[in-house]
């Protein structure tokens, strides 16, 4: 079995920089590819297959849970951590909504987005090492 292949979504180019500078230590997790925006993060995962989307939740021509909603709808296997800005009630409501399997406020990135991705490629994992 591969790394898991991860697909970030931000509309800033230096926070998708950053995320994969967070995770770059890790060679068991490979960012597979980057999408500007809600449209282009529907076209990646369907062309990339990731195991799982880092969606930012607002960003120009379709927002991060509009796009999450086709990706899960069309692709169900493929996991969506949350990160935004947002209130961390809003987030947890709408990743609620759409299914997404966690949520990570921007502020705290550094901190709590490896917990974040690691609790989520392992909660249907009972042996799962991190």
């Amino acid at each position: 079995m591969g790394p898991v292949r991860i697909l970030v979504v931000d509309d800033h180019a230096a926070v998708r920089r950053s995320i994969g500078e967070l995770l770059a230590p890790y060679p068991e997790w490979e960012v597979c590819g980057e999408a500007g925006d809600g449209v282009e993060a529907i076209a990646k995962a369907k062309e990339l297959s990731p195991d799982l989307v880092l969606m930012d939740l607002t960003m120009p021509r379709m927002d991060g849970a509009a796009a999450s909603k086709v990706i899960r709808h069309e692709r169900p296997g493929i996991g969506v951590i949350l990160v935004s800005q947002n209130d961390g009630m809003v987030m947890d409501q709408l990743a609620g909504q759409i299914g997404a399997v966690g949520t990570v406020a921007k502020a705290t990135l550094a901190r709590d987005l490896v917990p974040a991705i690691e609790r989520a490629i392992c909660s249907d994992k009972p042996r799962c090492v991190h």
